[in-house]
Order: C-alpha cells, then structure tokens, then sequence
C-alpha cells in the first residue's frame, strides 16, 4: 500500500521538510523549518510549531495552540484547543534561556483544553491532564490530573482484563484477591469492647511473609503521591493504622484502586506490583512491612521498564 502524501491547506504555511505521509495541516497553521512531525497527525487551524519540536505519529493538535522549541510529542498524544506550552520559567523581553528546558508528553497523554504545561515537565504515559488544568510538576504514567495548580484525582482505566476501578472491602474476616495477580486484601478480626479495640495477625500466617523492616507513612499532604515504583524481589503488606489512603496496584495488565480505611485491613503486594498511594486523609498513618532490607538496586522507578519486565515474566509462565 503507498502512503498518501501529507496534506497542507494552501492557507497554511508549512517551511518544513519533515512531515510525515498522512499529515493533514489545515488553514493558518504556521509550522518552521526545523520541526519535526510524524505520519497521520491532525494539525488544526490555527497551530504555530516552533523549530526544536517533534511531533510523533497519529497526533492531534486542535485550534489554537503553540508548540514551541523543547516540546517533544510522542506518537497518539491528544492536545486540546488553547492548550499553552511554555518553555521558560522566568521570561523577560529579549533575553533568551541560556538552555531551553524539555518538555516531554508521552505516548497516548491527552491534554485537556486551556490547560497550561510549564517547562520541564513530563506528561506521563496515557496520562490525563483535565480541561483547564495548570501543570507544575510532572505527571506520572496513567494518572489524571486536574486544577490550579494540577493534582492527581485519580488514575485511567488498565487495559482489557480490568474488572472493578475500586474495590470495596466486606466486613467478612479473611483474604480477597483482586484481579492484579498475587495482591490481597485481608480483614483481620476486629476486638472491641469497653477498654478499646485490638486487632492482630501472625507474620507468616496472616501476614503471608516474615519481616525485616518496616516504616511508617505519616503526615502527608493530601494532594501528595507516593510509591510509584514496583520491586523486584521485595513483597509488601500495608495497614492503614489511623485515618485513609487508596492505593493503585497495576501488575502490568490489570489495575486496580483500593481505599485502605481501617487499621483491620491489610493489602498484600507481592514482588512486581506497580504501586501508588494517594489521596491520603490529613491524618493518615500508614504501616508498611517489607519482606526484604532496603535495597536501592531492588527498585523499578520506570513504568515503561516494569511493563516490559512484566510481560517478559508472564511470557516465561
């Protein structure tokens, strides 16, 4: 099949070389000499792409937004109408960034109309970035992001094999597996009567591992994220021993939300588990035992790298 040419509106005007077959570049799009654009985009009217951009395949870039030099777009990224790029921090008439910070919005990242991007950031993969939205720091893989000054509010369905985006906890003492391979929920039996209350497990039993550390999560900002990060060999057990957290577990093809709430409820994450804790109640104190001693070498802190580290484990079964 011979690829189609790339289209450019003969309103717009189009000083690069590099556009990909497929393109269509309508009406007072203005794009310089030195960008870079991919196969298949939608280039809308109105659209100014400076000369240090690259555009990936099968991106949409609608009315009324500026790309410009350091933003990179990687192949099916979504860019809504006025959506504003900036790539300097501290602007001032006629004097120009020694270094142009990069910008990066990764494979299938969709950014919401009239959001704001500042430099530097990166927009993570298949993440969200709501309408309106004023991004200052980077947004990880699949998270949804909103506000003044943007905050993760949540986190995009997985693929296929998905079931529940939040499961819920019954009163039932025992253990529940969640679709995630190998993650638990285990209720413990709850004590209560008139001198307080008392829960407990045996490590080994109840607990599916012996310990050899643990640490304490505690006085976190609400609109904070931690974790974000599997590990290789370690297994982790987290209680909520006051307040609330949710917490995110992804083995790589299924994700799923838990809302830890009682210090009776446990959540198991076995060795290769994505996880992200979030939406912390202002007194949240969350317990995690771990399986292992720390271990800067047992930590994978890239999506991209766990996905395929995944996949190639599954691929082994």
């Amino acid at each position: 099949m011979t690829a189609s040419p790339p289209f450019i509106h003969p309103r717009a005007i189009c000083e690069s070389s590099a556009i990909g077959s497929g393109t269509k570049i309508w009406a007072f799009a203005h794009v310089l000499p030195g960008a870079t654009i991919g196969s298949e985009c939608n280039i809308c009217n109105g659209v100014f792409i400076e000369n240090h951009v690259t555009v990936g395949d099968r991106v949409t870039i609608k009315c009324g937004v500026q790309l410009w030099d350091g933003v990179t777009l990687e192949n099916d990224v979504f860019i809504g109408p006025n959506a504003t790029f900036t790539n300097d921090i501290f602007p001032r008439s006629k004097d120009y960034s020694a270094k142009i910070p990069q910008t990066l919005v990764c494979a299938g990242a969709s950014i919401g109309a009239n959001s704001t991007i500042l430099p530097g950031v990166v927009i993570g993969k298949k993440a969200m970035v709501g309408a309106g939205a004023v991004v200052t720091k980077s947004v990880p893989a699949n998270a949804i992001a909103v506000g003044n000054p943007a905050r993760i509010v949540g986190y995009i369905e997985g693929q296929a094999k998905r079931r529940s985006p939040l499961h819920v906890a019954t009163d039932a003492v025992g253990v529940t597996r969640l679709q995630a391979r190998g993650v638990e929920l285990h209720r413990f039996k709850l004590i209560k009567d008139m001198r307080g209350d008392l829960t407990v497990g045996d490590f080994g039993a109840a607990i599916p591992f012996i310990p050899k550390r643990y640490f304490l999560v505690l006085n976190v900002p609400s609109s904070e994220i931690r974790g974000e990060h599997a590990h290789r060999c370690c297994h982790q057990f987290l209680v909520a021993t006051h307040g609330s957290v949710s917490v995110v577990v992804d083995d790589g093809v299924t994700r799923e939300e838990v809302r830890l709430a009682s210090p009776d409820l446990g959540l198991f994450l076995p060795a290769m588990t994505w996880g992200v804790q979030y939406k912390y109640s202002v007194d949240a104190v969350l317990l995690v035992f771990a399986s292992e001693s720390y271990d800067p070498s047992d930590y994978i802190r890239d999506y991209d790298e766990f996905t395929a580290l995944a996949s190639s484990r599954e691929s082994v079964r």
